[in-house]
C-alpha cells in the first residue's frame, strides 16, 4: 500500500426531542369489525399516554388519497393531548393509499425538522397494490416507520417498510379479547428517551362476558413505578360497571367515559399508591378489555423493565422460531420471574408459552434475566402476534452483577510429554452473594409480529425432532460408577416429551464427535423420557469398554422422538478415573545411639558453640552451659 489511508471523520449526534407523525387509515374497510373505533381507542391511549412530554407529534388520515389533520404541536400538557385526540378520524370510506399517507406525512414534518430520525407510526387494514412505489423515498428519507397491521388483509409489503427503516412491526386481530391493537400502540414509547419519561405497560386483559358475568382481577403497582397511572377500558355494546380499588381498599372515582368510541379512563394523581389494586368489571354479553399503563416513580430509580422480541421476523416451517423476554432493573437481571408468551395467528388462534431463564432448550445461560422458548406450532401461513406477560412473586428477585466470565469452556489440565499438568480451579460463585432484593411486579410487553410461510394445510407434519441437550454434565460415583444429569428436551424441541435417549461413550473425544453412531451405546432400557424442562437423572456402569485408573471417559446423549426424529449430538461430558496409589503403613526406622559430647571451658565471658553433624535419624541434642 503506497498511498496513506483518509484521515477518520468523526460525528457528534445529540438525541433531541421526539418528531412522530401518525399515518391511519381511514378507508371503507376500517368500518369492519368496529375497527376505526378500537383506532380511536388505541390511538387515544398513545396519544393520552404512551407518546413523552416534550414531543412533537403531528397526524396525517387517509383512504383514496392523504389528510392533514394536525401539524407537528409539541406536546406541554394535557391541553395538546386532548387537542390532539380530538383530530382522529370519525368516519371511513374510500380505497387505501398507504404511499399518499406516507409522502403527507415528510411533508408535515419537513416544515419543522428533517425527516431523518423522525418517526412514523403507519395503521392500515386494506391491500394497496402500489406500496412500493414509495419504498425508495423512504428509504432516502432517514424516517423510521413503525408499522401496525390490522385484521388479515393488511398489505403483505407492510413489514418491508419497518424492516427497511428500523422500526417495530406489530399486528392485530379481529379478536378484540386479545387487545392487540392497544398493545400495539402501548409499545411505542421512544426508545432514545430517559427511561424514566417511558410509559410502562402493567396490564393488558380482555375477555368476552357471558349472561352479567364479571371481569375481576388485580394489577400490582411496585415501587418502581406509580406516575401518570392510567386505567383503561373499552367495550363493545354497553358501558359497563367499572369497580377499582386501591391497595388501603378505597375505592376510586372519576372515571372519564368516552360512550361514542365506548372507552373509560382514570388517570391517578401523582404517584399510585404501592401494593395490589384490585378491579372488577361487569356487563352483559360482550367483550371488555383493560389496559393499565405507568411511569417510572422516580428519576434516580430505574423501573423494572420488560423487553420482548422474536429472533427473526419471518419464520418458514419447518424452521422454529423463538421468543426472548429480557427482564431487568437497570443492569440488574430479574431472576424467577413468571413469564407467559401468548402467539395468536392470523386466523385468531392462540398458543400460550411459559418462558424459561433455565440455560437449556432455545434459553442460552441461566439465570441473566432472559426467558426464553421454542415457538413450533404453526397453524396457518401469515402474520402472528406476540405479547409477554410478566409477573414477579415473593420467589422473584434482582441479581447483582455477575463478574465477567469468558464464554471459554473450562479445561480442568493437559498432557505434555506424558506429564498431567492441571490449570487453577475455576473459580467458584457463591449464587448467595448475588441475590438481591425481591420484587413483586406485573408487566405486559408487546413482542411485536412476525410472518410465517410455507406451512403446510392441516393435519400438519411433525418435521421438529427434541432441541439439543446443551447442559450435559458427568461425576464419578462410587468406584465405578458414573452420574448423569441433563435438562429434558421435549418431542417438539423444547415441548412435549422426547420418546428415548440414545446415549454413547469413547476414550476419544474426537471420534465421539464425528463418529457418535460407531461408539460404544450404554444401556438405557430403565431410562424413560421426562416432560421437557424436567432435570434428568441417570447412573449407569461402563462396559465393554476399558475403565481403569488413569481413564479419560467421554459421554454424550442425543434424544428421539416419537416419529424418529433424532436431536443434535449434546455438549459432550468427561470424567476422568483416577485412583492414589495406596501407600503402606509408616514402620518407625531404628533409633541409632547418639554419642554424649561434653564441651568443658575454664575461659570467662560468652561462648559461641557451632555444632555439625550428618544426619543419620533420629536426634537427640542436649546442650549444657554453665
Amino acid at each position: 500500500m503506497t498511498t496513506q489511508p483518509p484521515k477518520p471523520t468523526f460525528s457528534l449526534l445529540q438525541i433531541r426531542q421526539r418528531i412522530v407523525c401518525l399515518v391511519l387509515d381511514k378507508s371503507g374497510s376500517m368500518t369492519i369489525g368496529d375497527r376505526l373505533k378500537r383506532l380511536n381507542q388505541a390511538g387515544k391511549l398513545f396519544l393520552l399516554q404512551t407518546v413523552e412530554q416534550g414531543s412533537w407529534v403531528g397526524m396525517v388520515t387517509f383512504d383514496s388519497a392523504a389528510y392533514v389533520k394536525s401539524e407537528l404541536v409539541q406536546i406541554n400538557s394535557a391541553t395538546e393531548r386532548d387537542t390532539l385526540t380530538r383530530s382522529l378520524p370519525t368516519e371511513a370510506s374510500g380505497g387505501t393509499s398507504i404511499c399518499s399517507g406516507i409522502q403527507s406525512a415528510f411533508t408535515v414534518i419537513r416544515k419543522k425538522y428533517p425527516t431523518d430520525g423522525s418517526e412514523i407510526v403507519l395503521l392500515t387494514d386494506g391491500e394497496d397494490n402500489t406500496i412500493s412505489s414509495c419504498f425508495n423515498e423512504v428509504k432516502q428519507s432517514g424516517v423510521v416507520i413503525h408499522t401496525v397491521a390490522l385484521g388479515p388483509s393488511a398489505a403483505r409489503e407492510l413489514e418491508e417498510l419497518s424492516k427497511t427503516t428500523g422500526g417495530l412491526q406489530t399486528y392485530a386481530s379481529d379478536q378484540v379479547q386479545n387487545n392487540g391493537l392497544m398493545d400495539a400502540f402501548g409499545a411505542l414509547s421512544s426508545g432514545n428517551g430517559a427511561v424514566s419519561q417511558r410509559s410502562i405497560q402493567l396490564e393488558s386483559r380482555g375477555l368476552t362476558l357471558q349472561n352479567s358475568q364479571w371481569l375481576n382481577g388485580t394489577v400490582i403497582v411496585d415501587s418502581t413505578v406509580g406516575k401518570d397511572t392510567l386505567f383503561l377500558i373499552t367495550w363493545t355494546t354497553d358501558t359497563p360497571q367499572i369497580l377499582l380499588w386501591d391497595p388501603s381498599g378505597k375505592k376510586q372515582d372519576g372515571f372519564l367515559v368516552d360512550t361514542h368510541i365506548k372507552m373509560a379512563y382514570l388517570q391517578i394523581p401523582g404517584i399510585a399508591k404501592v401494593g395490589i389494586w384490585k378491579y372488577s368489571l361487569q356487563a352483559r354479553s360482550q367483550t371488555l378489555t383493560l389496559t393499565v399503563t405507568s411511569r417510572a416513580s422516580s428519576g434516580t430509580l430505574p423501573p423494572v423493565t420488560v423487553t420482548s422480541k422474536m429472533n427473526k421476523d419471518t419464520g418458514k416451517f419447518p424452521s422454529p422460531m423463538v421468543v426472548y423476554a429480557k427482564i431487568h432493573q437497570g443492569s440488574l437481571p430479574i431472576l424467577r420471574a413468571k413469564v407467559t408468551a401468548l402467539i395468536e395467528s392470523v386466523d385468531g388462534k392462540t398458543v400460550t408459552l411459559e418462558l424459561l431463564d433455565n440455560g437449556a432448550g432455545a434459553d442460552v445461560t441461566k439465570d441473566d434475566g432472559i426467558y426464553s422458548r421454542y415457538f413450533t406450532a404453526y397453524d396457518t401461513n401469515g402474520r402472528y402476534s406476540v405479547k409477554v406477560w410478566a409477573l414477579g412473586g415473593v420467589d422473584t428477585a434482582t441479581q447483582k452483577v455477575i463478574p465477567q466470565q469468558t464464554g471459554a469452556m473450562y479445561i480442568p489440565g493437559w498432557i505434555e510429554n506424558g506429564q498431567v499438568k492441571w490449570n487453577p480451579p475455576r473459580p467458584e460463585i457463591n449464587k448467595d452473594d448475588l441475590q438481591g432484593k425481591q420484587v413483586c411486579f406485573s408487566r405486559t410487553s408487546s413482542g411485536g409480529s412476525f410472518v410465517a410461510s410455507d406451512v403446510p394445510k392441516a393435519p400438519i407434519p411433525d418435521l421438529f425432532p427434541p432441541c439439543k441437550i446443551t447442559d450435559l454434565k458427568a461425576k464419578i460415583q462410587g468406584d465405578s460408577l458414573i452420574n448423569l444429569t441433563w435438562t429434558a428436551p421435549g418431542d417438539d424441541y423444547d415441548h412435549g416429551r422426547a420418546h428415548k435417549y440414545i446415549i454413547r461413550i469413547s476414550t476419544n473425544i474426537l471420534d465421539l464427535r464425528d463418529k457418535f453412531n460407531d461408539s460404544l451405546e450404554v444401556n438405557t432400557t430403565d431410562l424413560i423420557p421426562k416432560e421437557a424442562n424436567s432435570e434428568e437423572v441417570f447412573v449407569f456402569k461402563p462396559e465393554n469398554i476399558t475403565f481403569k485408573n488413569g481413564t479419560d471417559l467421554f459421554i454424550a446423549v442425543q434424544a428421539v422422538d416419537k416419529v424418529n426424529l433424532k436431536s443434535e449430538i449434546s455438549n459432550i461430558a468427561q470424567v476422568s478415573l483416577f485412583i492414589p496409589p495406596e501407600t503402606s503403613p509408616e514402620t518407625p526406622s531404628p533409633s541409632l545411639p547418639c554419642p554424649d559430647i561434653n564441651i568443658n571451658s575454664t575461659i570467662p565471658g560468652i561462648h559461641i558453640l557451632k555444632i555439625m553433624w550428618k544426619w543419620l535419624g533420629e536426634l537427640q541434642l542436649s546442650v549444657a552451659l554453665g
